[in-house]
């Protein structure tokens, strides 16, 4: 079975999409018409040079959205989906690319939540870490073991967990993780502890916004990030949706779920080449490769 899977926050660099932009007539018209609902121009700052423009999250969010669907879009009828996934803010790609949501209301909503975690960032500061080369439920333990805020936030691959929260909860879990046996504990350069219970202001925000958007039927499953699972059923995809920015992405699930589905063939649409790199973690074997025009 074939899988089109869209990355997350992280995979963004500058002059994105740039290509797209400059070859394909429709292309075009989307991200001109993207610009309108955002209300600037960010296809000024995702085809020019400056990387710290690019990585301000009101920005960041929307533009690897926009590379991700533009060209999903482009490809049109040899986009020939099975399956879809994304990790995290690729989730909101892989609906819109699946059917279950339009381009405009997609777009609204990656803008929204964009803006509701920037404002979650401020109110409360806090961080991530990667943990590399321990068992997920050691790490897990570990975090449950500490009275601040820090929990298991994204489950990437076999011996890869991200975990998020305060800032202190997660300086004494890179310490203990590392005396655990960790390879490494890295804290991670982002804005905040996303997919954490400190996102709940944003998540609450962004309840409203998915609650008002309309959802419909999809041309495929998508395997969504709380639950590994493939789903089909618009209302069900909204709930969990709603529950996203504060559950943790369980990535590592989901390719195993996907590939004991029958999954053969795995094209990246977006910025980058992480996901494929994840997926061979877990399946040497598999096809792998990044959409093209």
């Amino acid at each position: 079975m074939k899988a089109y899977v869209f990355p997350g926050q992280g995979a963004q660099f500058p002059g994105m999409g740039k290509d797209l932009y400059e070859t394909s007539a429709e292309a075009r018209q989307l991200f001109e018409k993207a610009n309108e609902i955002l209300g600037f121009s960010i296809t000024n700052i995702m085809f020019g040079e400056d990387a710290e423009a690019l990585k301000q999250t009101k920005v960041t969010q929307p533009a690897i959205f926009l590379h991700s669907v533009v060209l999903a879009k482009v490809l049109g009828d040899s986009f020939e989906a099975e399956m879809v996934a994304g990790h995290s803010l690729g989730e909101f790609s892989a609906l819109v690319a699946a059917g279950y949501l339009s381009f405009e209301d997609g777009l609204k909503l990656v803008s929204e939540r964009a803006k509701a975690m920037q404002k979650a960032c401020e109110q409360n500061p806090s961080t991530m870490a990667a943990v590399l080369g321990l068992e997920n439920e050691l790490v897990e333990n570990i975090c449950k073991e500490i009275k601040e805020i820090v929990v298991p936030a994204n489950y990437n691959c076999p011996g890869q967990l991200v975990i998020s929260g305060s800032n202190k909860g997660v300086d004494i879990a890179c310490v203990k993780l590392i005396e655990a046996g960790a390879r490494r504990a890295i804290k991670l350069p982002v804005g905040g502890a996303f997919h954490s219970p400190l996102m709940e202001p944003a998540r609450a925000e962004l309840e409203k916004a998915i609650d008002s958007t309309n959802f419909s039927n999809g041309i495929c499953p998508i395997y969504q990030n709380v639950t590994a699972t493939a789903i089909t059923n618009p209302e069900e995809i909204k709930v969990n949706l709603k529950k996203q920015l504060t559950a943790s992405v369980l990535w590592t699930q989901t390719m195993q779920q996907m590939i004991s589905d029958g999954l053969s063939y795995v094209t990246e649409v977006g910025p980058g080449k992480v996901l494929q790199g994840l997926f061979k973690k877990v399946d040497r074997k598999l096809d792998t490769q990044s959409a093209s025009l």
